[in-house]
C-alpha cells in the first residue's frame, strides 16, 4: 500500500477516535435525524471530526493530552537511546500533525522544529538499517505507518538498485 493510501487509513481511524469534550455552552444540533446535544461544563466522549466541527464553531474544547509534551518527550528518547531507535506510536506523526493544526501560528513554529529535528535523527537511524537489511518484527513496532512505509520503500529500493549493478548473485 503507498504511504498516502496508508496515511488516509490511519488518518480515518484518528478521526473517528473517541475523545472528551468539554462543552461551552448549552447547545443541540439535529443532521438527518441524529441529535447531538450537550451542556455547559458538560464533559462528553465523541469522535474527534465531531469534536473538532464543534471546538470550531466555539460549540466545545477537545481535552486531550499536549502533543507538545509528547513530542519533546519522543526527541529525549531519541537521543537517549543512541544508536537505537525509541518506540513512537504507529499514529504519532498523525497525532501531532492534527494537534499542531489547532495551535496558534507562534505554537505551531516551536511545534514543527521539534518535529523536524525528531524526524532528522530517526531518518538518519533507519535510512542505513533500510540499505542493509528488511524490516523486522521488532523494530517495525517502535516505527510509525510512515516510517514503515518509508523503511520498506529504501529497503526495496535499494535491493533493486544492488540486484540491477551485481544480478542474481
Amino acid at each position: 500500500m503507498k504511504i498516502n493510501e496508508l496515511l488516509q487509513v490511519y488518518t480515518i481511524g484518528y478521526q473517528t477516535e473517541e475523545v472528551k469534550t468539554v462543552i461551552n455552552h448549552d447547545f443541540k444540533i439535529n443532521v438527518s435525524n441524529v441529535v447531538i446535544s450537550g451542556k455547559q461544563g458538560e464533559v462528553i466522549n465523541m469522535p474527534r471530526w465531531i469534536a473538532q466541527t464543534l471546538e470550531s464553531d466555539s460549540h466545545a474544547e477537545i481535552q486531550e493530552s499536549d502533543m507538545g509534551i509528547e513530542l519533546t518527550q519522543s526527541l529525549s528518547k531519541e537521543n537517549f537511546v543512541g544508536e537505537e531507535l525509541s518506540h513512537l506510536e504507529p499514529d504519532f506523526y498523525i497525532k501531532v500533525k492534527g494537534y499542531m493544526a489547532r495551535q496558534s501560528e507562534k505554537e505551531k513554529d516551536k511545534l514543527e522544529s521539534l518535529l523536524y529535528t525528531l524526524i532528522r535523527k530517526r531518518l538518519g537511524k533507519l535510512i542505513p538499517r533500510a540499505n542493509s537489511m528488511e524490516l523486522t518484527a521488532e523494530l517495525a513496532k517502535k516505527l510509525s505507518v510512515e516510517e514503515r512505509s518509508l523503511y520498506n520503500t529504501i529497503h526495496n529500493n535499494s535491493a533493486e538498485f544492488m540486484k540491477h549493478i551485481f544480478g542474481d548473485k
